[in-house]
């Protein structure tokens, strides 16, 4: 083996482990990713029954806690498939009969965009579930929020800057 032909081998060998480096970083951004948006929808359900008092109808299928376990499930297998086709480049360069091979790209790209697609009626939804306020409904939960300021001031509380310019207090 001359040298020039080792000096390849390393630079596919690097090549190879690069790109299973960029495939791990894919995985690990959907699952983190995957993990904000299921947490942020059950923060998002807790404020709206503190704020409302009402628990939030649930959609089984498209919720965001569906949406962010899917992800995070997408990330694990895009590693542990990474891993799969990185361990099979090495050995293809070690025989010298590399294929390229574009499936796994076409895969995860085509579930994305299954995913992205599947997430547009939680968008289009919850933006129909918003009821438009008046300054009457704006009153009205002023006047419960000070209720609630009274009943649990000794609790750790969040504060929350409503229309009016006023401060409300809610206890999570």
């Amino acid at each position: 083996m001359s040298q020039n032909s080792k000096i390849d081998r390393q630079r596919e060998h690097q090549a190879n482990e690069r790109t299973f480096l960029a495939w791990l970083r894919t995985s690990i951004s959907l699952i983190g990713f995957g993990f904000a948006i299921a947490r942020f929808g059950i923060f998002l359900r807790q404020l709206n029954l503190a704020v409302t008092r009402q628990q939030a109808p649930t959609r089984s299928l498209f919720s965001s806690e569906v949406l962010g376990v899917s992800l995070v499930v997408l990330g694990i297998v895009t590693i542990a498939w990474a891993a799969w086709r990185y361990n099979q480049v090495f050995w293809q360069i070690e025989r010298g009969d590399y294929r390229s091979d574009r499936f796994m790209v076409w895969v995860i790209t085509v579930i994305v965009m299954l995913l992205g697609i599947l997430s547009l009626p939680l968008l289009l939804w919850r933006d129909r579930q918003t009821q438009p306020t008046t300054p009457d409904s704006d009153r009205l939960q002023l006047q419960n929020s000070r209720s609630l300021l009274k009943r649990y001031r000794s609790r750790k509380s969040i504060i929350l800057q409503t229309k009016l310019g006023k401060f409300d207090c809610w206890t999570l």
